[in-house]
């Protein structure tokens, strides 16, 4: 009897111990396992409330203020701020679902720093531009009523539609012109993204407004503004040899070139110098400096002007989304 009360008093203290010992015998594995059940709730949380239809909830920040409007609003307001309200519906329906999909990219990733309180803001160089009811009607004047009942229909009868990439919405950029082609991401950003390499784009300059622009800046000028970046640069001798080795990419826009024996990227070039697209080609004369510009924009993604050239020659808003942003997929949130 002594010895099954031992045997039970042993038990029932290996019972009070194990517990413990399986509580904290793994600490960094159940730490994960905790870590992946918040990720699934924070992914439940965000499909439940961002249904991604006409109804859902987007914050804008703008200026100092954060405003709450609903898809359609938005949506209405950045098409009809993105793209000419007479362009081709197909057109517009593209640049309505690639502006859904970017918007949805940016609700379902980490908000920027530049407005850690609102999923998006009216800053075309960091989301997309935005105009409100009473700008759109000081924009299209007369032609207000019956180009906002467009883009409402074009918005609505696009509702909850979004490009995906693997099953996760893309980053769906776009422009306003391309030189012939597309520019791959990684050429712009340094991030390959199989879904925006560069592709034929139809625009020219009798279809684009200034498809192609000249900009002359002065030998001083020039030498300065580089400078201002480039300490290191010489600007010695002659300037037919200041710039040398310039590298472009498949699209046609300049890579980088040596300036002043120190290398400048196009991106940069096209910062510095207010140009309109890194599609220049840049040579000396007596004026100074001349950089020849073809299109408008980053050039990565959809051309609005090619979309719309795609447009009037028959292309439906899905087979323009598909040419210009490579094996996605166009889906329903629903």
């Amino acid at each position: 009897m002594r010895s099954l009360a031992l045997i039970s008093l042993l038990l029932a203290l290996f019972a009070l111990i194990f517990p413990i010992m399986v509580s904290v015998g793994n600490p960094i594995e159940m730490s994960e396992n905790r870590q992946t059940d918040k990720s699934e709730i924070a992914a439940e949380e965000i499909s439940d409330r961002e249904s991604f239809d006409e109804s859902t909830v987007i914050r804008l920040k703008r200026g100092e203020s954060v405003i709450e409007l609903t898809m359609a609003e938005y949506l209405t307001g950045v098409v009809g701020a993105e793209m000419p309200a007479d362009f081709e519906h197909e057109a517009l329906k593209a640049q309505a679902v690639a502006a859904r999909t970017y918007t949805m990219y940016k609700m379902q990733a980490d908000h920027s720093s530049n407005h850690p309180d609102a999923d998006v803001c009216d800053d075309s160089a960091c989301c997309k531009a935005y105009k409100d009811d009473e700008q759109l009607r000081e924009k299209w004047g007369v032609s207000y009523a019956a180009y906002i009942e467009k883009m409402r229909n074009i918005v609505s009868s696009t509702d909850g539609e979004y490009l995906s990439y693997q099953n996760e919405p893309i980053l769906a950029v776009f422009h306003s012109s391309s030189t012939g082609k597309t520019e791959a991401s990684e050429n712009v950003w340094g991030n390959a993204l199989p879904y925006l390499v560069s592709v034929d784009s139809m625009e020219d300059g009798e279809s684009v407004p200034q498809y192609e622009s000249v900009v002359t800046i002065s030998e001083a000028n020039f030498r300065d503004t580089i400078k201002s970046g480039h300490a290191d640069a010489d600007f010695s001798g002659s300037a037919d040899a200041w710039i040398t080795d310039t590298k472009y990419s498949e699209s046609g826009r300049l890579l980088t070139a040596n300036i002043g024996g120190v290398t400048v990227t196009g991106t940069e070039l096209r910062k510095l110098f207010d140009l309109r697209s890194t599609g220049v080609e840049i040579s000396i004369s007596d004026d100074g400096v001349v950089f020849s510009v073809t299109g408008y924009g980053h050039g990565v993604g959809m051309s609005q002007y090619g979309a719309n050239a795609m447009a009037q020659n028959g292309s439906t808003y899905d087979e323009i989304l598909s040419w210009y942003y490579t094996d996605t997929v166009l889906t329903n949130a629903d």
